[in-house]
């Protein structure tokens, strides 16, 4: 097979975008988020190669195109993060045009990804926690809250959840993750009776709008969105002086159970962490906290 792709296959770019899409959504199990995300960074590295080039023939895709993009996108000064995440999207898809489109050589393979820097995760105290926790919270916001704590859940997760899929009797919720992997969490009696005390007010916002199963709805009885909970948290945050978001409760709950002398597996488990290195950064965390906390009395 030869490979001038766009010429013998008849397939534009935007429809090769349309295939890797979809398979990162049927194969892949992807986020719709992700997906949008890959999709878009695509659609704008295409856009650049049209600009730069006369025609899109895939023999003539050189190294140099990838660099030019790189040093394109430093230029907008987008932060390294997101121009690595760029450049993971289009290697993943000239990984994909090779595995499914049987094409023989992948000119984006000799990308480098700019390095980042090690940043650790904003973390709360455990005061800090209770202080958000005894703030004027209505039953809506403790149970939110309490639950991204307790059970170290992703935003995702939560506005995700079904009621279904909690067994307060147990004390254990069934949370679908990254790629609809399906894991077990425990909850503790305090995020139960939380739970318990809001469950009675959405029965009655359930029942008035016909609403579907989620755990978490809003007044007009439609699920929670991601950004009504980052809303809900930034403004918890604000009260004690702190910029927040619900991942950093997640960290905090991580965190705090390292501290507590938690087995790393067992929090891999809880976080649902695919590999146990992504895991591992909390235990940095606990170190550094350690550290201050030893030269501020040692002073």
């Amino acid at each position: 097979m030869q490979d001038d792709l766009f010429d013998i296959n008849k397939e534009s770019p935007s429809q090769l975008i349309s295939d890797y899409i979809n398979y990162l959504e049927i194969e892949k199990g992807l986020s719709k988020n992700t997906i949008l995300a890959y999709q878009n960074d695509l659609i704008s590295f295409f856009d650049f190669l049209e600009n730069e080039k006369e025609t899109l023939i895939y023999s003539e895709i050189k190294r140099k195109d990838f660099s030019n993009y790189t040093k394109f996108l430093a230029k907008k000064e987008l932060n390294p993060t997101t121009i690595t995440r760029k450049i993971a999207s289009i290697k993943g898809f000239f990984r994909f045009l090779c595995y499914k489109k049987d094409v023989k050589t992948n000119p984006a393979i000799a990308i480098i990804s700019p390095k980042l820097p090690k940043k650790l995760p904003k973390v709360l105290t455990k005061n800090e926690i209770e202080k958000i926790l005894k703030n004027n919270l209505n039953e809506f916001e403790y149970a939110i809250v309490e639950l991204l704590y307790s059970a170290g859940i992703r935003v995702s997760e939560l506005t995700e959840l079904e009621l279904k899929n909690l067994d307060l009797k147990q004390k254990i919720i069934k949370v679908f993750g990254k790629g609809s992997k399906e894991r077990i969490v425990p909850i503790n009696e305090k995020c139960c009776n939380v739970l318990s005390k809001y469950i009675k007010k959405r029965e009655l916002i359930a029942l008035k709008n016909n609403s579907k199963p989620f755990l978490f709805l809003d007044k007009n009885g439609k699920k929670i969105t991601r950004q009504k909970v980052y809303k809900i948290i930034k403004k918890q945050g604000e009260l004690i002086n702190k910029k927040i978001s619900p991942h950093t409760i997640r960290h905090s709950f991580a965190t705090h159970l390292l501290e507590n002398g938690a087995d790393l597996r067992v929090v891999q488990e809880l976080l649902g962490h695919s590999s146990i290195v992504t895991t591992q950064l909390y235990t940095h965390i606990s170190k550094t906290m350690l550290r201050n906390v030893y030269f501020s009395i040692n002073k």
